[in-house]
């Protein structure tokens, strides 16, 4: 090989190198972002959040990953799981709600994170409750638990 065919692979290589360590960057969630907590209005209701960010990816019907946060689990409900009727129509439903959009989270104060490290929340987007709108759908049903600031009938 000459040197310049050397040479323009090793240049791929390097600009791959580059490529894949900006995405890898850009979608590590140890990148934190401050806690930014604040008020929103949805149907003249204001709500309190404790953090917001974009969420990038729908896990299922009630598991989002949220860019700066993590997963997070949507707080008091539950969906059907995967193999049962009804969880790609709540997957669905979440994707076109949340998935590229600023999330807002009320974050359960008395259990922040589950056992599987995932982030307990009421989450918002700028005209809905999702966890609220799912239940009001019959894609989730209420599955309250213990400890949690968000007690029976506040959702």
């Amino acid at each position: 090989m000459n040197k310049q065919k050397i040479s323009i692979i090793l240049l791929i290589i390097f600009l791959i190198t580059i490529g894949l360590t900006i995405a890898n960057t850009i979608m590590d969630d140890s990148n934190s972002i401050d806690a930014e907590n604040g008020t929103i209005t949805i149907n003249n209701e204001t709500i309190h959040y404790d953090n917001s960010g974009k969420c990038v990816e729908v896990i299922d019907g009630n598991t989002i990953q949220v860019y700066g946060i993590g997963r997070v689990q949507l707080s008091q409900i539950k969906i059907p799981n995967s193999n049962e009727s009804g969880f790609s129509d709540a997957k669905k439903f979440v994707e076109e709600k949340c998935l590229g959009k600023i999330v807002y989270l009320n974050i359960d104060d008395e259990q922040p994170k589950d056992a599987y490290g995932r982030t307990l929340a009421i989450v918002y987007t700028d005209t809905d409750d999702i966890n609220r709108a799912l239940i009001e759908n019959n894609l989730a049903t209420i599955s309250y638990f213990e400890p949690s600031e968000f007690k029976e009938g506040e959702i």
